[in-house]
């Protein structure tokens, strides 16, 4: 599946053909383009290049064709007998994607799929960098009451972090993010299966993980992204200095010098000793002047 941001990792759905016969082979034909052009139609018979055309967030996502289903992305009980329905890690993507009355935003589309073609549906890495983790843990097979799932998180999280640092130090910017990312789904999907107490051992390495992205998309000049990035910061952590540094370098990217310093200034609040936020502190207020002496220059000439 894909949208305007890095292509997605293949979902892995998978078919109940003991249960519902009929639709898990629908289904599987359609995925396999087995079925060519349909007679009638003079359509592919197949999902590929399908988009998904609507999205309720903590529901389901529907793609849109002459066979339509839905996959949800919470348990459903109430549709139990009713309907036949999917579960997949990968619609946590699509899932929070900006959405206009449940349409999304972004064209969402079916691009590619590989499981029923003979291999392992794409859920493992296969990017060289070492990472044996599957990219969604709701696809992990362990079953969590025989382990320490607290100690199991951090160990995989850990592991994801160092690779994205890896890819940080030889500026691969792109695959560093997608790391970092990775790292924040299984953060987030721990939240169901550990203790409240246990959740907070897990903060720094988000919080660091989220700014490194915020450090990404600085070096990339997606000036939009890293201010966005450190304002996920500063929500797990308020007073986050190294947040609010990078998120005054995203303003002044984008020529919002007054919101630069806004952010330095309460940077400079919480470490006043910082030598690197007093200079990006003088460069700003020098932008300001700078712009000032601009703005004055073309008045005058207006009214000369």
């Amino acid at each position: 599946m894909s949208h305007s941001s890095p292509q997605a990792k293949p979902s892995n759905p998978k078919l109940f053909a003991d249960i519902v016969p009929q639709t898990a082979e629908n289904f599987r034909a359609l995925c396999t383009e087995e079925k060519g052009i349909g007679p009638t139609t003079r359509k592919p018979l197949h999902f590929k290049g399908c988009p998904f055309h609507r999205i309720i967030k903590k529901f389901m996502i529907q793609d849109t064709n002459g066979s339509q289903f839905f996959i949800t992305t919470v348990p459903t009980p109430h549709l139990d007998g009713k309907h036949v329905v999917f579960g997949i890690g990968v619609t946590k993507i699509l899932e929070n994607i900006e959405v206009k009355d449940k349409k999304p935003a972004k064209l969402c589309i079916i691009a590619e799929y590989e499981g029923l073609k003979g291999d392992d549906w794409g859920i493992f890495s296969k990017d060289g960098s070492g990472d044996s983790h599957l990219d969604f843990p709701e696809d992990v097979d362990i079953d969590l009451k025989d382990v320490d799932k607290i100690l199991l998180i951090l160990l995989i999280t850990e592991d994801l972090k160092n690779i994205g640092n890896n890819f940080f130090k030889s500026q691969n910017w792109e695959m560093a993010i997608k790391k970092y990312t990775k790292v924040l789904r299984y953060v987030d999907g721990s939240k169901a299966v550990i203790e409240k107490a246990d959740r907070s051992k897990l903060q720094p390495i988000a919080l660091g993980c989220v700014l490194n992205i915020g450090a990404c998309k600085l070096k990339m000049s997606n000036w939009q992204g890293a201010v966005d990035s450190c304002l996920e910061a500063l929500e797990i952590d308020p007073s986050n200095t190294t947040a609010l540094y990078r998120r005054a370098q995203g303003w002044q990217g984008l020529n919002e010098y007054d919101q630069a310093l806004a952010n330095l200034k309460k940077a400079q609040e919480v470490a006043p000793e910082d030598k690197a936020i007093q200079a990006e502190l003088l460069k700003v207020k020098q932008k300001i002047k700078a712009q000032k002496d601009k703005e004055k220059a073309v008045y005058a000439k207006m009214f000369a």
